[in-house]
């Protein structure tokens, strides 16, 4: 009788581990799961760091070309001053070419004019290229930001999966103690030899 209750222990006490190692199963399960989003979360980010990363190098080419656009934009524009100066003290000195210096001198404003468009319109290509760099400058850290976010959550995933693996295995353990004196009860029985004192 008190055999049968030692029995009845057993099996409830294995019945009992059982389903701490099968709870502790599922939650191993649906930490690697949780794992596999936060590493699959982890890996977007990393590609829009790599997207930005590229999106901004391409700004910062076109801000290179406007900024070489502004230069030869200045550089016209001086030439033209400077002719239109040259050309001012020729009419001063010529009178007699005074015409032909006129219709020159309107010619170099015309120039002067589209010189300065062309300044202007380079100036305002650098400005909105200089927003775009900051805009996408912010986006790019707050990409770093959710991928150091994604790698430290996924750190401590491999943390609690680590501590699982080891309750688990000590769960394991713990069910082979149980098991071993009811395995030489039974042999006891069987053969009537005595495996403990």
């Amino acid at each position: 009788m008190a055999g049968m209750t030692s029995l009845e222990a057993v099996r409830r006490k294995i019945k009992s581990l059982q389903d701490q190692a099968d709870t502790a199963e599922e939650r191993a399960e649906r930490l690697q799961r949780e794992r596999d989003t936060e590493r699959k979360l982890r890996e977007t980010a990393e590609a829009d760091v790599a997207s930005l990363n590229r999106r901004i190098q391409l700004v910062e080419e076109e801000l290179d070309r406007a900024q070489e656009r502004l230069a030869t934009a200045l550089q016209k524009l001086e030439e033209a001053e400077k002719a239109a100066d040259e050309s001012e003290r020729g009419m001063k000195v010529i009178e007699n070419r005074a015409l032909k210096d006129e219709e020159k001198m309107e010619l170099q404003e015309i120039q002067l004019k589209e010189a300065k468009h062309i300044a202007e319109e380079a100036d305002r290509k650098y400005e909105e290229v200089a927003r775009k760099l900051v805009i996408i400058e912010g986006d790019l850290e707050r990409a770093e930001e959710r991928a150091e976010l994604s790698e430290s959550r996924c750190r401590q995933l491999d943390e609690q999966l680590r501590i699982m693996d080891q309750t688990l295995k000590t769960l394991i353990a713990s069910e082979d103690k149980v098991l071993l004196p009811f395995w030489a009860l039974s042999l006891s029985s069987a053969t009537g030899l005595q495996f403990f004192s």
